[in-house]
């Protein structure tokens, strides 16, 4: 990970970050390289990005759950001022932030269903597992990225392609432009807790995912799903006792206001992707598209480099305005008490889970 972050952004460009279609090395076998490519065509343009600032004007509606001032807030708003840029100002990113097109959920159910009032979006890895993409969940597994550059060393891999195009690949009406992160996601609560044990017996909101509701359910806590636009009154309300975020969402959200307990059990990365419809990449000349996935590999880059040093400033924060922050320093107990779920996710991909798990050895 300090090798990439000391990547300057001009250096990434040149590089062009292989999620987006580029060329970086992978480990994963001949033959799965082979089908790695072939899926990644879908993202291949063979347009000129340098030339779009003539093409017809167009106005792309980007949602985003979460603020602006937050990590993928952020990484929003660098992709729109580098597509504005690349486009010559033919291409428009209007982002929805704070939640104001729905929950991730809602997002995609309007997508899915047709809609066309969204055109990109930003959303969990795993929030396609529940429209068919298998691949996708494997990256939620609990505790399989030992590290964010474990999670690097994947998502700047050929391999990634193969993941990022998934929903191409079984007839889904939009394709991945990028993958980023938001930092690991930890436990909070409105009672204090020391460990996993205080932990049973509270009702933890999840979003309606399986592996998610397994993992709490292994925790021997009761997974709850609330919307995350209700999250706030839920805690304030004690309709859950808890929830789960990456660090920078819990302190944009407000969140130590109702739940100032965080327990920092790491227990999954908060991968990211941005993923654009069919109907917007249609509207697009081939020059524009060429633009977007120019603009995905520098805004891969720049999140790959704001997310652990916006993390740590955040949870410094936290401590020093009061927030009850535990270390967890031996997380063992916590992976066998998910291990079921584990088990259960991953057997029917388990090659392809493996080859995630060896990408912590760079």
């Amino acid at each position: 990970m300090k090798k990439l972050l000391s990547l300057t952004l001009a250096g990434a460009m040149a590089l062009s970050l292989v999620a987006c279609g580029g060329g970086a090395s992978s480990t994963a076998s001949t033959a799965e390289s082979t089908d790695s490519t072939a899926a990644a065509e879908t993202t291949e343009t063979a347009g000129d990005a340098s030339a779009a600032a003539s093409d017809p004007a167009v106005t792309l509606v980007y949602a985003e759950v979460n603020p602006l001032d937050t990590i993928v807030g952020q990484t929003a708003t660098a992709f729109k001022e580098k597509v504005e840029e690349l486009s010559g100002g033919s291409i428009t990113i209007d982002i929805q932030a704070s939640g104001v097109l729905g929950s991730e959920n809602d997002v995609l159910d309007n997508i899915l269903a047709g809609g066309d009032t969204i055109d990109i979006s930003r959303i969990s890895a795993f929030a396609l597992t529940s429209y068919g993409c298998e691949k996708s969940m494997l990256l939620s597994i609990p505790f399989t990225w030992e590290s964010r550059e474990h999670w690097w060393n994947f998502a700047n891999s050929d391999l990634a392609k193969e993941f990022l195009n998934e929903p191409q690949e079984i007839g889904l009406p939009i394709r991945g432009i990028f993958y980023g992160e938001e930092g690991f996601r930890h436990f909070f609560t409105v009672e204090p807790v020391s460990g996993i044990e205080d932990l049973a017996g509270m009702k933890l909101r999840v979003s309606n995912d399986p592996v998610m509701n397994g993992m709490v359910e292994g925790l021997g806590a009761y997974p709850t799903v609330v919307s995350f636009n209700e999250l706030y009154s839920a805690l304030q309300t004690g309709v859950v006792d808890g929830a789960e975020q990456p660090i920078a969402n819990y302190k944009s959200n407000a969140f130590p206001e109702v739940a100032n307990n965080l327990i920092l059990d790491g227990h999954t990365l908060g991968a990211v992707q941005v993923v654009i419809t069919d109907n917007a990449w249609s509207k697009l000349t081939e020059n524009q598209q060429a633009v977007i996935m120019e603009a995905g590999k520098y805004a891969q880059e720049f999140n790959a480099q704001l997310s652990e040093t916006e993390e740590n400033k955040v949870l410094e924060d936290l401590k020093a305005n009061g927030c009850n922050v535990v270390e967890v320093t031996d997380k063992q107990a916590w992976a066998d008490a998910c291990s079921k779920v584990i088990e259960e996710n991953t057997a029917s991909q388990a090659e392809l889970y493996q080859q995630l798990k060896d990408f912590a050895n760079g």
